[in-house]
């Protein structure tokens, strides 16, 4: 569904046998593809004598779900899962990104005194 409303990220959604170097990446083509494949599965429905789509309710029950699961299982699992890296900071620190860095350092062992970190 984001394909349809966010044309940007459509590289990103492409498999390698819809990326051809000798094709043209033909927007209009690539939605109406993924349009094909909503009407197939049921998720959307042409709106009749018109070249509109609505979703159906049980579509928009799945796409919703997809949705919440995304955003509210998956990305943190994900983020979890990644390791941390402490930056390695600027090659010529000013004096404030010193002092800067002594307050974090400090709130960092205020918070795990008081159990605030995780």
């Amino acid at each position: 569904m984001q394909i349809l409303l966010c044309p940007e990220s459509i590289e990103h959604h492409l498999v390698a046998s819809e990326m051809r170097p000798d094709s043209k990446l033909d927007l209009r083509i690539i939605r109406y593809d993924y349009l094909k494949k909503l009407r197939a599965k049921n998720i959307v429905r042409q709106i009749r004598q018109t070249r509109r789509y609505q979703s159906t309710s049980d579509g928009l029950r799945a796409l919703v779900a997809l949705v919440v699961l995304r955003n509210k299982a998956i990305k943190p699992l994900l983020a979890a899962a990644q390791r941390l890296r402490k930056s390695r900071g600027s090659q010529n620190p000013r004096t404030i990104d010193k002092r800067y860095e002594i307050i974090r350092t400090a709130m960092e062992g205020v918070f795990n005194e008081l159990g605030l970190v995780a």
